[in-house]
């Protein structure tokens, strides 16, 4: 008797297809990805790439391409180290050894993987230090966690906020609570942090780096969201925040960074998707 199997199709919201392909669009016949055609691959938008098939729930294509290229990249910092990582680890391949060797070289006597003292273009103070417990984490390789959290439990401000000399700000924050939540830490006991992230909250929808300011940029609602994901917490205003990260992508499929301002690139478009997952939207 003749079985009839039917193939199973995924019906995605057209906006969704569409930043699909914006991806897709843009992979090279090295197997990498760039976010704009016609430039050479580089680590990071790779990674956005495979974490953007991972989100949907997409297969990669041309897989085989792309872990050559990763395991070929010439990997020398904490951002070459975090992109080959997660993108290897994403294609469900294995890790060399001295990639983490390299990491674990990278922490330093305060207990950090990097300097509080970072360059205006960096995004914050924990960068390194969030993306290198990030790799850890995922690999499962353990560290004394305690001279690092001491260090970043130095740089919590009155304000509930993390960040040097009392500057606190959304970005920063984010990378020290995920730290912390990397090492093992109880988050859930940060309480003035859950209310300054709160303080930069808008009824309109998103977050901004600092109470009192009016405009959101998508980093920064992606770091607010994520904090509170990581608390167990839930946006106060879903509905204004979906409608605010939507409202940002672009004709070509891809997202921008402010409703004012930016072309799309694979890390607004990845930190767009993560938030409408979160809020139930993919």
């Amino acid at each position: 008797m003749n079985t009839r199997v039917k193939q199973r199709y995924v019906i995605r919201p057209l906006w969704v297809q569409h930043a699909l392909e914006y991806v897709t669009a843009r992979q090279n016949a090295d197997g990498g990805y760039s976010f704009c055609q016609g430039v050479e691959s580089s680590a990071q938008d790779t990674y956005y790439a495979l974490a953007i098939f991972k989100l949907l729930d997409v297969s990669q294509p041309n897989i085989e391409a792309t872990v050559r290229w990763l395991q070929t990249f010439p990997a020398n910092n904490i951002y070459g180290y975090f992109y080959v990582t997660k993108g290897l680890i994403l294609c469900d391949r294995p890790m060399d050894n001295n990639l983490v060797n390299n990491v674990l070289s990278l922490k330093k006597p305060h207990g950090g993987f990097g300097e509080v003292d970072v360059d205006v273009e960096a995004y914050s103070e924990f960068d390194a230090t969030y993306r290198a417990t990030e790799i850890l984490r995922e690999l499962n390789i353990v560290i004394d966690p305690e001279p690092t959290i001491r260090w970043l439990l130095k740089y919590l401000n009155p304000d509930g906020g993390f960040a040097v000399a009392g500057r606190s700000n959304l970005i920063s924050t984010f990378h020290a609570v995920a730290s912390l939540y990397n090492l093992g830490y109880s988050i859930k006991e940060l309480n003035e942090t859950l209310n300054f992230v709160r303080s930069c909250e808008k009824h309109g929808g998103g977050f901004t780096s600092v109470p009192d300011t009016t405009l959101p940029y998508l980093e920064d609602t992606y770091s607010g969201v994520l904090i509170l994901d990581l608390m167990g917490q839930t946006c106060a205003y879903p509905e204004a925040t979906r409608k605010l990260v939507l409202g940002l992508q672009n004709s070509n499929g891809g997202f921008r960074r402010s409703i004012e301002l930016g072309i799309s690139n694979f890390e607004d478009t990845y930190y767009a998707l993560n938030i409408l997952q979160k809020l139930g939207t993919i």
